[in-house]
């Protein structure tokens, strides 16, 4: 299996804790792109979030992580098949999946060999379907103190991949036909502490803590207590969710 960048096992368990959902309404429209609902395979599935939705509508899923930490931590389900495996090596059959979907991991793949890999183990008229989410909104002075932490504390500590996510995938070449795209939200109600776990989950701040031996929250907690008055108190956070489709 090739190498690949490894920036979740470390807070694997937190990851599958704090990750907002994806809305329905996401599903639905992946759905519609779907002409058949035998087999799907959800790459860089994480801890299984978006598999185990797809179990629901398809009557194998297979579910592929090259991180073993992650598959460990995912929600087990009878029709799901995890599997430790690239994105560029799926080691499944050719011509055997209706839908590949990647939710929130497409920047990180080999462009190339991972739309041939696609090619390869999709049937006549499969879809694709990748979709990332943006920088989360609460409220104006909450949002201030949060980017002050992405832009500022975190500015070095980020993989160069995450430019994909802040232009929504839109450098990302997409060699499909019948390309569709759509924004949806991703709503959370968190308390600070489920938004301080969020936080904790990037990938950025592991690299802070392990260059620094410090956590850089440490840095803006004070800011966000204070703004946030009551920490119990439950507040909306919103993610706006950009997804792609396109015909194999």
């Amino acid at each position: 299996m090739p190498s690949f960048k490894d920036h979740f096992s470390t807070q694997s368990s937190d990851y599958s804790k704090y990750r907002p959902d994806y809305p329905q309404e996401l599903y639905d429209f992946i759905l519609s792109e779907v002409n058949e609902h035998k087999t799907a395979w959800d790459c860089g599935t994480g801890n299984g979030q978006a598999a185990i939705v797809l179990s629901q509508y398809f009557e194998k899923v297979f579910a592929t992580d090259p991180s073993a930490e992650q598959i460990k931590n995912a929600s087990p389900k009878s029709n799901i098949e995890y599997r430790v495996a690239s994105a560029e090596n799926s080691t499944l059959p050719d011509n055997s999946v209706d839908l590949i979907t990647v939710a929130q991991a497409l920047h990180w793949f080999d462009f190339e060999k991972f739309f041939a890999e696609v090619k390869r183990v999709s049937k006549p008229d499969a879809a694709i379907v990748v979709w990332s989410y943006e920088l989360c909104k609460v409220d104006e002075e909450i949002d201030k103190i949060f980017m002050k932490f992405y832009r500022n504390i975190l500015e070095d500590y980020w993989a160069p991949e995450r430019k994909y996510v802040e232009n929504a995938y839109r450098d990302i070449p997409f060699p499909f036909t019948k390309v569709k795209e759509q924004v949806f939200f991703m709503k959370k109600q968190w308390n600070l502490q489920d938004f301080m776990g969020y936080l904790s989950t990037w990938s950025a701040v592991q690299k802070y803590i392990k260059t620094n031996g410090t956590n850089p929250l440490e840095l803006v907690a004070a800011d966000f207590e204070k703004i946030w008055i009551n920490p119990t108190a439950v507040k909306d956070v919103s993610f706006p969710v950009t997804v792609k489709t396109g015909s194999i």
